[in-house]
């Protein structure tokens, strides 16, 4: 599918929004995904977990893990598709981990799956958390990179469409940016 044909299919399920946004990362933007529009038609969200999950296909996978909340619903569908168990990671007091009786073996082979990336943070945590645990990280899977490209967080990277978003840090905003009012739609509160 053409990179066109998916910023189309974006912007017409209003899953790529246009305002003054402040990202997870904390920096400004004045661009949006929200995944979650796109993702919450059956089609779509088919379509994008089995351009993953064709990606991957010929690894051996034990399980599916998804930064909560953005990436649960791709997550799971790739899971499926590929027939390994799907999981998540949270936050509790700020930190990334693994909850809810979910558990990572030593040397299980994990497949992680974000809807979209711009500095990476959040899967990076994933990351860590899940090697922490003596889980091998087998590849990363993103709907969205932000990034175009920059944010490489393993060498068996995959994602959709790489788009550069551009975005600025809070004390180098432009003016055409200060004048609109600010939204904070990701799933992490920034202070």
């Amino acid at each position: 599918m053409s990179k066109e044909k998916i910023i189309n299919i974006f912007k017409d399920t209003g899953a790529l929004l246009n305002g003054h946004f402040v990202l997870t990362s904390g920096k400004h933007s004045s661009s949006y995904f929200q995944c979650a529009k796109v993702l919450q038609y059956p089609k779509y969200l088919s379509r994008f977990a089995q351009s993953i999950a064709n990606n991957f296909m010929n690894g051996d996978i034990d399980a599916v893990i998804s930064p909560a909340i953005g990436g649960i619903v791709i997550g799971t569908e790739v899971g499926r598709l590929l027939n390994v168990k799907t999981i998540f990671a949270e936050r509790k007091k700020g930190d990334m981990c693994i909850r809810r009786g979910f558990e990572i073996k030593e040397n299980d082979k994990i497949l992680v799956i974000e809807d979209v990336i711009t500095t990476g943070g959040s899967v990076k945590e994933v990351i860590d958390e899940v090697t922490k645990l003596g889980g091998i990280i087998f590849g990363v899977g993103v709907l969205v990179d932000r990034s175009n490209g920059q944010a490489k967080l393993h060498k068996n990277q995959f994602s959709i469409i790489e788009l550069e978003a551009v975005s600025f840090e809070p004390d180098k905003v432009p003016d055409r940016l200060k004048d609109i009012p600010i939204q904070k739609p990701g799933s992490r509160n920034i202070q």
